[in-house]
């Protein structure tokens, strides 16, 4: 019986989002009140979820976000993140993290009025650990 309490309370956190891996950001730096548009994209590595790549918009401006699953740091830990707002072949508001990070916003850009989609990255020194980018909002 006791399994199945534990079983519960996991599955329940997964529902809430909590131990699911998944981002829990809600506000850009410098901007408390951002909002994701767009769905999430997601960076797989060998087949398993390494990151989550997110749009925001707030602040009258367009912000990138990428997030770093916790079963991947477990077992990687050099690599860097880089994060931007792309607008076709063209990037905006690139940033690129320190090694290890746990996620990175990129920076934000006065792109709302255009057709926008977020892109990010993980990269090692030796390896591509995924890369994602989110649909296109308008």
């Amino acid at each position: 019986m006791r399994l199945l309490g534990v079983v519960a309370v996991a599955a329940a956190l997964t529902v809430a989002g909590l131990g699911a891996g998944t981002a829990q950001a809600e506000s850009a730096p410098g901007c408390s009140s951002t909002v994701q548009i767009g769905s999430t994209a997601y960076a797989k590595y060998q087949g398993e979820i390494s990151a989550s790549v997110k749009q925001f918009k707030g602040c009258g401006k367009n912000w990138a976000y990428i997030y770093v699953w916790d079963q991947f740091r477990a077992k990687h830990l050099d690599y860097y993140l880089i994060s931007f707002i792309a607008i076709g072949d063209d990037a905006f508001g690139y940033k690129e993290s320190a090694t290890g990070a746990r996620e990175l916003w990129s920076s934000g850009t006065d792109t709302l009025a255009a057709c926008t989609r977020a892109d990010g990255a993980i990269f090692g020194r030796d390896a591509d650990y995924g890369y994602a980018e989110t649909d296109q909002r308008c």
